[in-house]
């Protein structure tokens, strides 16, 4: 009896362990699935995957991938991943795309999709995804992913916004006012900080973190036909206020004239655990990763709030986020690909990432969305505006990106920079008609 026994445990610890190493090699920085599987499918993705350069992020999709493999046998995935520069990558993806060379599946910006959808290279999603589970996301994420048809084409499933972060020991109190946050600024670098830090290098980060300045007097990029109209009227009155704005900060000295070589926000995070800035414009998912790379007493010091406005109360922020798309002509790969987003994104991959979800009924499924600092991000998208979901957006996206650059280097005065980016949009959206 007891022989039997020790067989039974060793033969249990045996199997174990070879489930175990299948599991894992299962699993790759590069592929998810056996290398010999008869059917297989490309999904081109961010660093939201293996390849993470969080180390509890790429573990925990290490998981994630494994237990989607192993309830999907004889499917293997080739990961490719983009580079950091997203503008760039998604574009070159969409020339690939209208090429019928793109790949069967991919990660689509939420602020580009309207181009994926306008140039119809994504496949309809609706037979994978239930009205409720539709009707359920926030509304501008629904408007986002719904083609002129009426059908959905593509799966947003994680949102954002934008905060201010600082820390509490050199600026304890929010700044509620950009007089405010500019005095917060040169005081912390009276204590040897180097003042407010954010994104104004050449990508769309720059553009869109930006944007809550202006979105917050009530500026629009576009009207409701779509027509480019940010120069014109009040809009470039809001406009030109906001962009100056951040030209002082940068001639004040209460932001550093290195803003403009940002590119990244994991600059950002590099800077606050250096100790060498007290104040940065993030989002929302650095919280969780400051508290990965910081000691847990470092990071104790650091919070956020909203964003200030030009006055008290004037409060906006930008709400992205990442959707996931099928480009395959198979209708097996558009599948799967749907699986992919239903069941390693969204839910599971918010929750691991601590990324905001597009569906309400998830805040209540998961946990973590209960903490403080979440209910917190989530009240704040009470003032969350997205991108316009048009074509003309990105080369808007662009040429504010240029802009920014010249007035903040001082090479040409906020109107000129105006100017000449209006031209170019212009141009552009005269093209696209």
């Amino acid at each position: 009896m007891r022989k039997r026994l020790v067989a039974a445990l060793l033969a249990s610890a045996v199997a174990f362990a070879t489930a175990s190493s299948q599991a894992e090699d299962l699993v790759t920085k590069s592929r998810i699935g056996p290398a010999d599987a008869p059917k297989s499918l490309t999904f081109r993705l961010t660093g939201d995957g293996p390849d993470s350069t969080d180390p509890v992020w790429a573990e925990g999709y290490k998981k994630l991938f494994g237990d989607f493999i192993q309830r999907h046998p004889g499917w293997k995935i080739e990961l490719e991943r983009m580079s950091d520069n997203i503008g760039q990558e998604q574009a070159r993806m969409l020339e690939q795309a209208k090429a019928g060379r793109g790949p069967d599946c991919a990660a689509v910006d939420s602020f580009v999709l309207a181009l994926f959808i306008g140039a119809g290279v994504l496949k309809p999603l609706d037979a994978y995804f239930t009205k409720d589970e539709v009707n359920d996301l926030f509304p501008f994420v629904r408007q986002g992913i719904t083609g002129k048809d009426g059908k959905i084409y593509a799966w947003w499933w994680d949102t954002d916004l934008r905060v201010l972060y600082r820390k509490k020991d050199v600026v304890p109190d929010a700044p509620k006012t950009w007089d405010e946050l500019k005095a917060a600024a040169l005081a912390s670098k009276e204590k040897g900080m180097e003042g407010l830090l954010f994104n104004a290098g050449r990508w769309e980060a720059t553009t869109f973190d930006w944007l809550a300045n202006f979105w917050s007097q009530g500026g629009k990029l576009v009207d409701d036909s779509g027509k480019p109209v940010f120069a014109e009227g009040e809009n470039r009155e809001k406009f030109l206020k906001a962009v100056k704005y951040f030209k002082d900060l940068v001639d004040s000295g209460a932001a550093p004239k290195r803003v403009t070589t940002i590119m990244n926000y994991d600059e950002l995070n590099a800077a606050a655990a250096a100790g060498t800035t007290a104040l940065f414009i993030g989002g929302n998912w650095q919280y969780g990763q400051l508290k990965t790379i910081l000691e847990p007493e470092a990071f104790e010091q650091w919070t956020f709030s909203e964003i200030p406005g030009p006055t008290a109360g004037q409060n906006a922020t930008g709400t992205g986020g990442w959707t996931v798309g099928a480009f395959a002509n198979d209708p097996e790969k558009v599948a799967m690909c749907a699986a992919i987003a239903k069941e390693v994104y969204s839910g599971l991959g918010n929750a691991l990432q601590q990324q905001l979800p597009t569906s309400k009924a998830q805040y209540d499924k998961f946990d973590v969305f209960k903490t403080e600092a979440n209910k917190a991000f989530a009240a704040a998208l009470t003032h969350g505006q997205a991108r316009p979901g048009v074509p003309i957006y990105a080369e808007i996206s662009n040429q504010i990106q240029v802009m920014m650059g010249d007035v903040l280097a001082g090479t040409k005065t906020p109107e000129e920079a105006l100017d000449a980016a209006n031209a170019a949009v212009q141009a552009a959206y005269t093209r696209q008609k």
